[in-house]
Formats: structure tokens, C-alpha cells, sequence
């Protein structure tokens, strides 16, 4: 099937024409063949878009898929250029989960107080701990 039209690449995808025409603008795609002004994909960008979908699914940003997907093209093995991402997005995820454990944690807390004011509360309380007049060191 060659030179898919935008509503067929979008049907075959799972996506929305618009996603495609901001994958586009994006610069994740190449801008496609124009027929009588309508866009005209080759079957074969399917894949990238299912590339893009997994690259959605480990938290990489618009930017960072750019990077990625420009790099795929250099002269240095994907699993080289995979590891370099990777490993960067992996810190990231890492430090989201320790401020979720913190968030959770501070909420558990919050949950077993059972105070009747916010001054007396296992979470809000240090609020109170400083006279608010005081400087600040």
C-alpha cells in the first residue's frame, strides 16, 4: 500500500490526524510527498510512529525524541545511542519515584495524625515551628 493518505496512516497507527500533523511540525517526522496538496506517506512510517509511541511510553519528551531519533541516523550503533538515553531517563524516572515515596509517605503520615488543628498536625505542624517575625539565616 503506497503513498498512504494521512487518514489511513492515522487509522493503521491509533492515532488522531492532528497527532501525526504535530509529529510533523515536531520535526519526528519527515515532512511526507505532496499529492494535489494532500500529504502522502510511505507505508513505512508506520513504524516510526510505533517508535515514537514507545519512546512516549518511557517518559522521553518531544525534544529528547528529536535527539533520539536524529542520533539513530549517525554512525554510531543504536544501542550505543539507546544506552546514552537511557541511562539519562532512567535518572529521571528514579527521582520521580523518590519524590512519589516522599509525597506518599508525607500523606500516610497525614492520614494517621488524627489531629483537630493544623497546628497540632504530624504534617503541618512544623509550620509553626518558627515565630514568622524571626530572620531567616
Amino acid at each position: 500500500m503506497a503513498n498512504m493518505t494521512i487518514g489511513e496512516v492515522a487509522e493503521r497507527a491509533g492515532l488522531q490526524p492532528s497527532a501525526l500533523r504535530y509529529y510533523e511540525s515536531a520535526g519526528l517526522l519527515p515532512r511526507p510527498e505532496r499529492v494535489n496538496g494532500r500529504r502522502r506517506y510511505d507505508p513505512e512510517i508506520i513504524y516510526l510512529l510505533r517508535a515514537i509511541g514507545i519512546a512516549k511510553q518511557a517518559g522521553f519528551t518531544i525534544e529528547e525524541m528529536r535527539q533520539l531519533f536524529r542520533e539513530r541516523e549517525a554512525s554510531e550503533p543504536f544501542s550505543e545511542v539507546w544506552d546514552r538515553f537511557a541511562r539519562q531517563k532512567l535518572a529521571e524516572v528514579e527521582a520521580l519515584i523518590e519524590r512519589a515515596h516522599q509525597m506518599k509517605a508525607l500523606l500516610e503520615t497525614g492520614l494517621e495524625c488524627g489531629c483537630l488543628g493544623m497546628q497540632e498536625c504530624a504534617v503541618f505542624g512544623r509550620a509553626f515551628d518558627e515565630d514568622p517575625t524571626a530572620a531567616r539565616a
